[in-house]
């Protein structure tokens, strides 16, 4: 092989399941492996095969923590990968919470789902990993310190930039001979509570550079206008009787979650209530922040929230499932962020349709996530197989996004010019990469910014890049990725079907649209006939 590859297995044309590889001459490296959220047709690719031969991969570099950049490491080490994964000491202290976390969820998911698909006659499903496949991937962690390079592979050297998105996340400066990338992994915000301001060389030849928020422009996202909108919204939602959920990454969102709320109770600015952090992650993660409180900004905030006495941190499900019953005003926090997983999902179930109670999403919901449906206004949804409908309000701040803006996206990559060969956006929607790539016109050519599709590869050049013939079509196709797909759509005809049978006053009405529902389905092939009444299958 001459020039290395670069091939773009996620995070390509939408914001989860993050995964380049990189071939050289002496070997391949992998920077990223993650999980993939949103619709059911992205997550199956969870499921399936890599889309590589696992063989060849050598050594994997890790930018961050969070699931959709790691949470994919314990099948791959399953599927026989034996090299180091290479990250900053504070990501391999999380991923030893987070890795295990997520077996733990998928084993309790997959159980859950296996239960109703033997009810339905579905298929067995196999969790993709379980906790042994994740403390395996535990031990192939190398801890590599900001700023300092280290060999990844015979001839490949990287090193770490702060990047100012969550503890331990990191920029990643890759040397291949005499060719210099940068993959930015997630750019935090200027005003992250807890994070400093990102960083990064200058004089590359290729930069990866993420657009989640590529076309946002935050009006305002100081400490102070952040604080002043958390305490506006717990305003509007107390109720007696009542909750305010918040749906929250258990690392880094939590604990701002935490800091900023006893903040304001301890400063007046809002009355005392029980704050329930309802995730057993959280609170190991929050443990983990204690111990590197002096690495972060406002660190001191976080430390003394923690001493608050009305925050409560819940382990067991026995002490989740009491929450039900809890009286008087309450928050609770509980994973995950985009309510795809994890325990915010059966306090969902307990309170959605309830008036009292408020849903307050404070961070990105990728599309096709429940958390995004809700953000959309839904007014009934589908929750692990039954029907609610939602009575409570839905509220959203942007504040405690852990990325960049637009403005801010393009300031750090002012940063790193010049830029000698290509931009690659990656981890963006199509609307935010558009609106990114507008952005770089003053700082980069047109024709030297690409989109790349999933599974895409490019040889990069001494020159410039050079798109690869691929050798298999990709898993997805571009129009595939980041949208709703055939399962929302009869998630939302189920819905809205027994909605207007609800709607119709009499049992003649209901008859009569069975009819037409069934007609309708009638004009097209395979539709069985009527059951007759009473007949059950077994």
């Amino acid at each position: 092989m001459g020039d290395p590859i670069l091939t773009f297995h996620g995070a390509a044309r939408g914001v989860t399941g993050s995964c380049f590889r990189l071939e050289t001459a002496r070997g391949t490296v992998l920077v990223d492996c993650g999980m993939f959220q949103g619709s059911k047709t992205e997550k199956s690719l969870n499921y399936r095969p890599f889309p590589f031969d696992l063989a060849g991969v050598d050594a994997v570099i890790l930018t961050h923590a969070h699931i959709d950049h790691s949470g994919l490491l314990p099948k791959l080490v399953k599927a026989g990968f034996a090299g180091p994964i290479h990250a900053t000491p504070a990501t391999v202290d999380l991923c030893g919470v987070m890795l295990p976390d997520s077996a733990h969820i998928q084993e309790t998911e997959v159980e859950m789902l296996n239960r109703r698909n033997r009810r339905k006659g579905g298929e067995w499903l196999e969790p993709i990993y379980d906790g042994r496949d994740a403390e395996e991937t535990l031990t192939r962690f190398r801890g590599q310190d900001l700023g300092a390079w280290f060999t990844v592979i015979p001839g490949v050297r990287a090193r770490f930039w702060n990047a100012g998105h969550l503890l331990g996340s990191a920029s990643v400066e890759v040397e291949v001979g005499d060719l210099r990338l940068l993959f930015s992994g997630d750019i935090g915000p200027d005003a992250k509570l807890l994070q400093p301001d990102p960083e990064g060389p200058e004089g590359l030849d290729y930069v990866i550079c993420e657009s989640t928020y590529g076309d946002v422009d935050r009006i305002d996202a100081s400490a102070e206008a952040r604080r002043a909108s958390l305490r506006d919204e717990v305003k509007g939602a107390w109720r007696e009787d009542g909750v305010l959920l918040i749906p929250t990454f258990a690392v880094e969102r939590a604990q701002e979650l935490i800091a900023d709320l006893t903040t304001l109770m301890m400063a007046g600015e809002l009355p005392f209530c029980p704050i329930h952090v309802d995730s057993p992650m959280a609170g190991k993660a929050t443990a983990i922040f204690r111990r590197h409180a002096g690495e972060l900004e406002n660190g001191r905030a976080l430390v003394e929230g923690l001493k608050d006495h009305h925050l409560r941190f819940t382990e067991t499900v026995e002490q989740s499932r009491a929450l039900a019953d809890a009286r008087g005003f309450h928050i609770i926090l509980a994973a995950s962020g985009m309510c795809e997983a994890g325990r915010i999902r059966h306090h969902l179930k307990n309170w959605l349709w309830r008036e009292e109670a408020t849903l307050l999403l404070v961070g990105y919901q990728a599309e096709a996530t429940l958390g995004r449906l809700l953000q959309d206004g839904v007014r009934q949804v589908r929750i692990q197989g039954e029907e609610f409908p939602v009575r409570a309000k839905v509220r959203s701040i942007d504040l405690y996004s852990g990325h960049a803006d637009g403005p801010e996206l393009v300031q750090w990559m002012a940063e790193r010019m010049p830029v000698r060969h290509g931009v690659f956006l990656v981890h963006g929607e199509e609307e935010a990469m558009a609106g990114m790539a507008a952005r770089l016109a003053g700082l980069v050519p047109e024709e030297r910014v690409v989109r790349p599709a999933l599974d895409e590869g490019y040889a990069l050049t001494r020159d410039g890049f050079v798109r690869q013939a691929q050798a298999a079509p990709p898993r997805l196709a571009p129009e595939q990725v980041a949208r709703l797909d055939w399962h929302n759509d009869v998630s939302r005809l189920i819905l809205d079907i027994n909605e207007a049978l609800r709607a119709t006053p009499d049992e003649r009405g209901r008859a009569v649209l069975i009819r037409r529902l069934r007609r309708a389905l009638e004009e097209g092939e395979g539709l069985p006939p009527p059951r007759a009444p009473g007949r059950r299958r077994h």
